[in-house]
């Protein structure tokens, strides 16, 4: 069987507990169109109650079911309409995807005085102050949840780094404590040392940190049953502990917990393929070369050659470690890491990654099911923003569960015009796939002897007209201009 993953929440997922509701209803339409994994938001409460995303982590042991923060439900709903979407995808056959964030806790209940050095925030190495004392929220004692779960309270020493102190500038403090004065190893000198992102820096070195950190994955697993993890911002947490957190979690569970990780570094295979290596490959990461690439690709149009899409990505260098997608939340529009993929290129990014045979792909929300937000851009400005679902996306994925079997023979030869078939198994027919970012092509491509005689029809219905393959196996396939089409056998 193939696997397909969605996102299924973006950046403004619409509040007031509505979303887990929506995934139990959609658990059935999903299981159709091919969908064998949800990816979910973190569902733990955030700093921001109600409204947080979740990535402003708070308390990890709260899924909507203690009042904090302003609010008992999380964003996305109460703990219990969390488990009742997650019960309704798994008897759809569908996996749940945890998204896990341990690099960050913010909302802090309690001010606490310790001593701090002020670093450079371009090289975070660099100590631009003496040891000096400051107070900052970092004392979690969770008064709404009282000891229910967990009575374990963090405190300065569960920290590495803070960017507030009461009274003073905004500025990045790193915490002098006995687990070391420096920040923790990371793969890649970016600002010096990435340790730091945000908020209260979680001290991965701390043993006891680590401890409550691998006792709650066992707590939240058993709770939820969840069948896979999305690791958040790998680039500012210490390699060898998702190391040690994942082992744990497999060997507590009894089960091989599936893992991809955001190791953000578009461009920078070479940094993808050395966190692979250090982790011991534990865990797939997302593919963000190959993303942008789809963005550089909608970008320069007909200018752009096709036959590059691959290169310099982890989908073509370490397929079995590669989970490609077109865009999530951080690329789309208005966010942090914007680079969205132009509406037009979408279903052929979309073809690309489900229509092949390398990587693992995941669909994202606003891409089946559209969406419309406002925000605010980088000047300042309200900005409403209208996300269109994706031209064909239903039978692309659908053509991914029912026909993306077999060999796969790639026909790559022009700049513009790329086309590839896969040949089908004993269960399932087969499928050619043809794309175009300039003018209308027509590719001359061999689907095998096995289906000489047929007549091929495009299910995206770029076109109305069909095709016969001939004694040979071969037939001439249409690609539409600056689009997509995907033929399969009557």
């Amino acid at each position: 069987m193939n696997v397909t993953m969605i996102q299924f929440f973006h950046w403004y997922s619409e509040g007031n507990g509505k979303l887990w509701k929506e995934a139990e209803k959609q658990a059935a339409y999903l299981a159709e169109l091919g969908i064998t994994s949800v990816w979910f938001p973190p569902a733990y409460k955030g700093a921001n109650g109600g409204y947080s995303v979740g990535y402003d982590a708070y308390d990890l042991y709260d899924l909507g079911e203690f009042d904090q923060k302003g609010s008992l439900p999380t964003k996305y709903g109460t703990s219990k309409d969390y488990l009742n979407a997650i019960k309704a995808l798994k008897s759809q056959g569908i996996e749940v995807i945890a998204d896990i964030v341990l690099g960050h806790k913010a909302g802090g209940d309690e001010l606490e005085k310790f001593s701090v050095v002020k670093v450079d925030e371009n090289n975070r190495e660099k100590i631009i102050s003496d040891v000096i004392e400051i107070e900052s929220y970092t004392k979690f004692t969770f008064p709404g949840r009282g000891k229910k779960h967990s009575d374990f309270e963090w405190n300065f020493t569960c920290f590495s780094g803070v960017d507030y102190a009461e009274g003073m500038d905004s500025h990045i403090y790193k915490i002098q404590s006995e687990y070391g004065n420096d920040w923790e190893e990371m793969i890649d000198d970016e600002k010096g040392n990435y340790d730091y992102l945000m908020y209260n820096d979680i001290e991965h070195r701390n043993p006891f940190v680590r401890e409550e950190l691998n006792s709650w994955a066992e707590w939240y697993f058993n709770l939820t049953d969840f069948d896979g993890v999305r690791l958040d911002a790998l680039k500012h947490i210490s390699f060898d502990f998702y190391k040690e957190w994942l082992t744990m979690l497999r060997s507590n569970s009894g089960k091989n917990i599936f893992a991809v990780g955001e190791y953000w570094a578009p461009g920078q295979l070479n940094l993808l393929q050395k966190y692979i290596e250090v982790t011991e490959g534990c865990m797939s990461l997302f593919d963000s070369s190959l993303q942008n690439n789809f963005y550089t690709a909608s970008k320069e149009g007909n200018s752009y050659d096709l036959r590059r899409i691959f290169d310099e990505t982890l989908t073509e260098a370490d397929p079995m470690h590669s989970v490609s997608l077109v865009d999530n939340h951080d690329t789309q529009p208005l966010q942090g890491l914007e680079a969205p993929v132009e509406s037009w290129f979408k279903p052929l990014a979309y073809a690309l990654i489900l229509l092949r045979e390398n990587g693992y792909p995941c669909v994202f929300y606003p891409d089946l099911y559209g969406a419309h937000y406002t925000d605010k851009d980088r000047e300042g400005n309200d900005q409403e923003i209208f996300l269109d679902k994706v031209d064909g996306i239903e039978e692309l994925i659908k053509a991914r569960k029912e026909h993306a079997y077999g060999i796969q023979k790639d026909y790559f030869e022009d700049a513009n015009c790329l086309g590839w078939v896969r040949e089908g198994d004993d269960q399932h027919s087969g499928c050619a796939v043809v794309l175009s970012n300039k003018e209308a092509y027509t590719k001359p491509m061999e689907m095998g002897k096995q289906y000489a005689g047929k007549t091929f029809y495009d299910i995206l219905k770029r076109t109305e007209d069909k095709i016969s393959i001939d004694e040979n196996g071969w037939g001439n396939f249409p690609a539409p201009a600056g689009n997509v089409s995907v033929w399969i056998s009557e």
